[in-house]
């Protein structure tokens, strides 16, 4: 008769992944800081993406993760999809910046994409404001459209973004991977915002999300012109709402709701308007979505026709506020890591405090954040 052997400690299994929507905001550079929250949520021990809406660089960034999602997907599964969704936001960002600047056409010459800040380190951390080729570019798109300074219409992030999003991906991602993407441009014509999805997204459509009227000439979709989504919807929260099963939301906020200091400099007063102006069409819903709660929690409204959300969000304002509006246009490679790592610890620190209400209850409180309400004790 053998003797038993020892059982093996049983290992604790990994906790479920929680399945929950992005919504991405935009921000020209600065959406290197979502590349890098969106690289800490899809590492093992982050979680699964259900649906994602995006604006702009937000926009960019759900495309080029879905497209790599979608093509590990077919691969080798769920983990290796993960793993070339974030090889290829890596690969994304990397090749903006060899390309300088994508996100104006007037920003700094002297930048180099390998890491040295040259004119830069004389005019404080990766910004531009102070410089008098920044004052030159603000005058000449406030004097000059796009159609005169830019007649052939030349825009690199084209030939970028066909290199780094392939569109059956984004056309497939519903279907084969249940991750669905929208991304939200605003019609010039109606000036209300326009929501691509599944068949009609294209390249366009990307461009037209991230099309700023002031350095681009509008983006033609179907004979309809199209500026940035931005000043309708950053990002646009209805099509999670009302397009996807899930209640739980997450916001990845760029924007700062507030900065301290009155603006005196034109350029300054600029630059805080358009912060206003990207930030109203998300309020309005946050103010919504905080009004349709609070009737559902108190039994004002059928619960089988409306959705109780789970909000939650990930935002570094005490780390991005170091950089001023110009340095959304700087695409050096040491500031693109630099927001990167921002994004990622921020991402990690809300996994640590938050992972858990994921599907049970939001973790982010609308009224303190962005409608100026003190929370009730």
């Amino acid at each position: 008769m053998t003797a038993a052997r020892p059982r093996a400690k049983s290992r604790p299994r990994p906790a479920a992944r929680p399945r929950l929507n992005l919504a991405l905001q935009g921000g020209g550079s600065h959406g290197a800081f979502t590349w890098g929250v969106l690289d800490r949520l899809l590492d093992d021990d982050g979680v699964d993406i259900s649906g994602i809406s995006g604006t702009s660089a937000g926009a960019l960034n759900g495309a080029v993760a879905l497209s790599g999602y979608v093509d590990g997907h077919e691969a080798g599964g769920p983990q290796q999809a993960r793993r070339q969704a974030q090889q290829a936001l890596h690969d994304f960002w990397r090749d903006v910046s060899h390309h300088g600047s994508l996100f104006s056409p007037l920003s700094n010459p002297f930048s180099n994409p390998f890491g040295t800040q040259g004119l830069d380190a004389m005019l404080g951390p990766f910004g531009l404001g102070t410089s008098a080729l920044m004052q030159w570019g603000n005058l000449l798109t406030r004097s000059f459209s796009p159609y005169e300074f830019n007649p052939l219409n030349l825009n690199p992030l084209k030939d970028v973004l066909a290199k780094h999003v392939r569109v059956e991906s984004l056309h497939e991602g519903c279907a084969r991977c249940g991750i669905p993407l929208f991304v939200t441009a605003t019609s010039v014509r109606t000036g209300q915002a326009r929501v691509f999805s599944a068949e009609e997204l294209s390249i366009d459509a990307l461009l037209a999300s991230a099309c700023l009227p002031f350095l681009f000439q509008a983006v033609q979709i179907d004979d309809e012109p199209f500026w940035d989504g931005g000043y309708t919807g950053n990002p646009a929260l209805y099509p999670l709402i009302y397009r996807t099963e899930l209640n739980d939301i997450l916001l990845v906020r760029l924007n700062p709701l507030e900065r301290e200091g009155t603006p005196t400099r034109s350029v300054d007063i600029m630059d805080r308007l358009s912060e206003i102006t990207f930030n109203a069409s998300l309020i309005g819903e946050m103010r919504a979505i905080a009004f349709v709660g609070r009737l559902l929690r108190e039994n004002k409204l059928d619960p089988g026709r409306y959705k109780q959300l789970h909000m939650h969000m990930v935002s570094d304002d005490e780390g991005m506020n170091g950089f001023g509006p110009s340095t959304k246009f700087n695409t050096e490679w040491v500031f693109l890591e630099q927001l990167r790592d921002l994004g990622r610890a921020a991402a990690d620190r809300w996994l640590k405090d938050h992972r858990a209400d994921v599907g049970v209850r939001s973790s982010l409180h609308i009224e303190e954040s962005f409608l100026g309400r003190k929370r009730q004790a």
